[in-house]
């Protein structure tokens, strides 16, 4: 019985200790970026804030809500990671309201991150085209290689 007591103690230890942190998926901010959009005024042309803004996104599979927020200078929006050269993404300032339709365009390129998290995206040669305006205006081009979060892609004028 002594034994049985020492055995099993010695298989909990090696169970706790076997759990790493190596297999954690994309923790440290390694895996595909999203575009950062930002919002300007039409008429004075500076950065502002929106009171709602609700987008979707066409994934390949029709559109796909990622809800609204409230009181925003920016949204990070997930763009396509199969091959498709465009992504289509939706904006409306009300919940029934219209949208706008943007058609963001890019050349990706694939690299191997980790196991845990796999490959990662990155989009170049980002443009943007207006396809159905209203309540968005106009569009203006950031920065257009998407390598992290930190930088605006796109600006949107409202």
């Amino acid at each position: 019985m002594k034994y049985f007591k020492f055995l099993i103690a010695i298989c909990f230890l090696g169970i706790l200790f076997s759990c790493g942190g190596d297999d954690d998926i994309c923790e440290s901010g390694e895996g595909t970026p999203r575009m950062k959009v930002a919002f300007r005024s039409l008429d004075s042309g500076k950065e502002t804030t929106l009171d709602s803004l609700y987008v979707a996104v066409d994934y390949g599979a029709g559109k796909v809500d990622l809800g609204g927020l409230a009181k925003i200078d920016s949204r990070l929006i997930p763009l396509r990671v199969d091959n498709s050269p465009y992504t289509d993404v939706y904006f409306k300032l009300t919940k029934k309201g219209v949208e706008s339709k943007v058609r963001i365009n890019y050349t990706t390129k694939s690299t191997y991150v980790s196991p845990g998290c796999g490959i990662k995206k990155s989009y170049e040669n980002l443009s943007s085209e207006l396809v159905t305006p209203n309540p968005v205006l106009k569009l203006e081009a950031g920065q257009n290689q998407i390598e992290n979060e930190d930088k605006t892609n796109l600006y949107l004028s409202f």
